[in-house]
């Protein structure tokens, strides 16, 4: 009824079963998804009204945040319906995103005298620059899903209905990969973003030296040459 709003106990629930996923070597990618008329709508304003400065400081819903960003699984969000404030921050959250052509972005945040809390000033900027990051936050306008593809904020766009059967189908190709491959190859694409080009070279050649030792690399390598 909420529209999947992230309440308190949402976000707390939402990092658990996140953190699991990471933990179990069974699982090789995380899809995220909602309903038709909303992937998440929000924060429940009717909690975050009671919330001061010094409450979100250690407040359970700021440390669920940082555990969904400590995880080493690869993400994919299937968006259809709403993905606003805390929702899109969850979007950009993830390491893909397929959207429904029905579905909208936005950071109305700013109609409430209040602002991006979760990330959604930086990773969107990060995204869609800066013009069209300034755009969604100083104003609170929501976009649709072409412009979100053209923002860089989704990779795909596909029919109304059909976001999650097409991030389920990427989650299987990706599952598919080695799982120390894909872990060690999505941080360094992280790196990007938060580091120096220099140092993120580096990192990312470590990283190429530690997966020459992989025995599953040299088993898909011999299988390759054996074709």
């Amino acid at each position: 009824d909420a529209r999947n709003a992230l309440r308190h106990q949402t976000m707390a629930e939402l990092a658990d079963a996140i953190e699991a996923a990471d933990r179990d070597d069974s699982v090789c990618c995380i899809v995220l998804a909602g309903n038709a008329r909303a992937f998440a709508a929000g924060a429940d304003i009717g909690e975050m009204i009671a919330l001061d400065g010094p409450a979100l400081l250690s407040h359970p819903r700021t440390v669920a945040w940082q555990r969904i960003w400590r995880s080493g699984c690869p993400m994919i969000a299937a968006v259809e319906g709403v993905a606003f404030g805390g929702g899109n921050e969850l979007v950009l959250s993830c390491d893909i995103a397929v959207a429904g052509a029905a579905a909208r972005f936005g950071q109305p945040e700013i109609t409430l005298g209040w602002m991006p809390g979760a990330g959604g000033t930086q990773r969107l900027a990060r995204s869609a620059g800066k013009s069209m990051t300034m755009q969604m936050v100083l104003t609170g306008d929501a976009i649709d899903a072409t412009q979100a593809l053209q923002a860089g904020i989704v990779s795909e766009v596909v029919p109304a209905g059909g976001a999650l059967a097409r991030a389920t189908e990427l989650a299987r190709r990706v599952a598919s990969q080695p799982r120390a491959a894909t872990r060690l190859a999505r941080r360094a694409v992280l790196d990007a973003f938060e580091t120096p080009l220099s140092e993120g070279v580096r990192a990312e050649h470590a990283a190429f030296r530690a997966l020459a030792s992989s025995d599953e690399r040299d088993v898909r390598m011999r299988r390759f040459l054996a074709r």
